[in-house]
C-alpha cells in the first residue's frame, strides 16, 4: 500500500523523505513552490542524491508533486496564462531531478469564458510545455466544480486529454472529496463511478488518488476537505477506495486538515484497515 500526505518542502527532498518515514508513509506530496505562487527554492543536487538513496532503501512509491494554486492556464488574462506557462516549464525542469514521478495540477478556472474555451486553453499550454524527453507524468486533478472550475466532470478531463499531443505524458489524479462534491457517489456506487471513469477516460490514465473526506453532501460543488471518517464520505467508503482491486496499487495522498500527529494517526488507521498480502506490498 502506497500512502502519504503533503509535507513541507522548505527543508529539501531529504527532509521531506525523513518526515514521510516518521509519519509511517512510503510516498508523499509536496508543493513545487509556495502554493500561492512565487519563486521556487533552488534545488541542491547533493540533497536530491541523499533523498534518492533514502527512497530506494525504503521502497518509496511515486511522488506526487503539486503545482501552486495560482497556476491557471485557462485564465482570461493573458498575463496569468503566461505565468502559468513559465511556472509549468520551470517545475517540469525541476521535476527531472527526481525522474519518473508525477506533477499534479488543478486544470484552472475559465472565468466566464466558458468550459470549451477553458479546455482549449489548458490543452494549448500543455502542448507548449510537454516534451517527448521528459520523464515526469503530468496529472489533471478531478475538481469539485465550484465557480468556473474546469475538470468538474470526467468528460471535461477527457476533452483536455484528447487535445494534448504528448498523450503518453498525461494522466489523472482522482480526489475523493472533489468527485464526491462534484456529484459522483463513491459511497454507494464506487464500482459505477469507476466504470464511468473507465468508459470516459480509461482507468489506465488514473495514476494517483487524493484521499480526503468531505464536509459536504454529494454534488454540493463546494470542495471542503475533512479528516478521514469525519465527513460525509466516511471511513468505510474510503477504505473501499483503497482496497478496490483497480486502485490498490496507486499512491494515495492525504490532504486532510491535519498536523503531523493527525497524519500519523490517519496513515496508521488506514494501514490497519487495509492489511496487504506479501504479493500486494
Amino acid at each position: 500500500m502506497l500512502i502519504g500526505n503533503h509535507v513541507s518542502s522548505s527543508g529539501g527532498y531529504y527532509a521531506m523523505g525523513e518526515t514521510a518515514l516518521r509519519l509511517g508513509a512510503n510516498t508523499f506530496a509536496f508543493f513545487t513552490r509556495n502554493p500561492r505562487g512565487g519563486k521556487a527554492k533552488e534545488i541542491d543536487p547533493a540533497d536530491v542524491e541523499k533523498f534518492l538513496r533514502l527512497a530506494g532503501e525504503h521502497s518509496f512509491g511515486k511522488l506526487v508533486a503539486h503545482a501552486p494554486y495560482t497556476l491557471n492556464p485557462c485564465a482570461a488574462d493573458k498575463r496569468v496564462r503566461q505565468f502559468a506557462k513559465e511556472t509549468f516549464l520551470d517545475d517540469l525542469r525541476r521535476m527531472e531531478y527526481t525522474p519518473g514521478n508525477y506533477y499534479n495540477f488543478h486544470p484552472g478556472s475559465h472565468v466566464k469564458q466558458g468550459a470549451d474555451t477553458g479546455i482549449a486553453l489548458i490543452a494549448e499550454l500543455l502542448n507548449e510545455v510537454l516534451t517527448p524527453e521528459q520523464t515526469t507524468t503530468v496529472l489533471l486533478e478531478t475538481m469539485a466544480g465550484k465557480g468556473s472550475e474546469v475538470g468538474r466532470t470526467f468528460e471535461e478531463l477527457r476533452a483536455i486529454l484528447d487535445r494534448v499531443e504528448q498523450k503518453e505524458k498525461m494522466g489523472v489524479c482522482l480526489d475523493t472529496c472533489h468527485v464526491w462534491d462534484g456529484g459522483y457517489d463513491i459511497v454507494n456506487n464506487l464500482d459505477g463511478v469507476l466504470q464511468e471513469f473507465d468508459r470516459v477516460i480509461g482507468l489506465e490514465r488514473l495514476m494517483a488518488v487524493h484521499l480526503n473526506d468531505s464536509l459536504n453532501e454529494c454534488a454540493s460543488h463546494k470542495d471542503r476537505h475533512a479528516r478521514i471518517g469525519e465527513g460525509k464520505i466516511g471511513l468505510e467508503a474510503l477504505v473501499r477506495v483503497i482496497r478496490h482491486p483497480r486502485l490498490r496499487r496507486l499512491p494515495f495522498i492525504l490532504e486532510t486538515p491535519n498536523d503531523d500527529a493527525g497524519y500519523r494517526r490517519e496513515i496508521a488507521l488506514l494501514r490497519s484497515r487495509c492489511v496487504e498480502t506479501e504479493e500486494d506490498s
